[in-house]
């Protein structure tokens, strides 16, 4: 049978994406088809800087389940982007231009001509305006369905009970309920997707799982819900001091590491394997996979970005 075709949504238009893309594009062959969401203009003009040449194939909305599609040419869905010289009008320009992209993917995705969706880096301090706490939750949004974020390498991974919320709000949101839930999405997913059983490790809220105040979630909270999912028949251990559970010879014990906010499992993961890793939104009926890093403006034209969580990214879904 052959493969679905694999979404990608070029992200931020003044990022680096279509230098990686061209770079991925150029590493390695896919058997999936990819098709770009992204603006064609910009495309061009990037394909100009980066000195990439290759056919450019428009695809029409409307007969997009009606033809074969092949990596011979970029295969491309145009959003146009608006220019405007006012600063305040072109950051709605710039959000209604990746509203639509996104717009456009989900529709692909939920009427069933793809289950496999990429997104290119975005700015969400400027798309997200304080509404949505990142993409996962933007776009898992529109699925209603439990979710959870998974960087993800071949040899260990993490997810973080909290995403991008404020250190201090995170002790309010630590709750059974919520370990619980994202301990069955992880189960889950390396079951159903990674076809391998997850064997997890819960950090600990505080450092070294202790606490001066009278209520410590290490000890109140977290314990709990693992002898609960032990007897479900999971494999989990913890809670772990977040300052060890990352050597080497406690992480080899483990493929997945839940922990309970953002940066406390996402700065070691990146310290271990720099750009070998990628976003995976689990929980969900698609496969939404990102970079596992952020659109870096300043580095656009430089031609000198690292292309390899992309790659990571397309191989990931081309084996699906």
């Amino acid at each position: 049978m052959k493969a679905k075709p694999i979404l990608l949504i070029a992200g931020d238009p003044y990022g680096v994406f279509f230098e990686l893309f061209f770079k991925s594009i150029k590493k390695k062959n896919y058997k999936s088809p990819l098709i770009l969401i992204c603006c064609k203009k910009l495309l061009v003009e990037q394909m100009k800087v980066c000195n990439f040449k290759k056919k450019i194939r428009i695809i029409e909305i409307n007969n997009i389940a009606k033809n074969n599609y092949d990596n011979k040419y970029i295969n491309v869905i145009n959003v146009k982007l608006e220019i405007s010289k006012n600063k305040k009008y072109q950051n709605i320009l710039l959000k209604n231009y990746l509203k639509k992209s996104f717009d456009i993917a989900l529709m692909l995705t939920q009427n069933g001509f793809t289950k496999k969706l990429i997104n290119g880096p975005i700015n969400k301090k400027n798309f997200l305006n304080k509404k949505f706490l990142g993409i996962t939750e933007y776009i898992s949004k529109n699925f209603k369905k439990k979710y959870g974020m998974l960087i993800y390498n071949e040899e260990l991974s993490v997810c973080p009970l909290t995403t991008h919320l404020p250190i201090k709000q995170v002790a309010k949101k630590i709750s059974r309920k919520l370990i619980s839930e994202k301990i069955d999405i992880i189960d889950s997913f390396f079951k159903k997707e990674l076809k391998t059983k997850a064997k997890i490790a819960v950090t600990g809220l505080n450092p070294h799982c202790e606490s001066v105040s009278k209520y410590n979630e290490d000890e109140r909270i977290i314990p709990q819900v693992i002898n609960k999912k032990i007897n479900e028949g999971i494999s989990i251990k913890g809670p772990y001091p977040a300052d060890t559970i990352f050597l080497k010879k406690n992480r080899k014990k483990f493929n997945v590491i839940l922990g309970m906010y953002h940066d406390q499992v996402l700065g070691p993961l990146k310290a271990l394997f720099e750009y070998d890793a990628i976003n995976i939104t689990m929980g969900l009926p698609i496969l939404r996979v990102s970079v596992d890093h952020g659109p870096n403006e300043k580095m656009l034209n430089k031609n000198k970005s690292n292309p390899e969580s992309l790659i990571k990214a397309i191989k990931f879904l081309d084996k699906r």
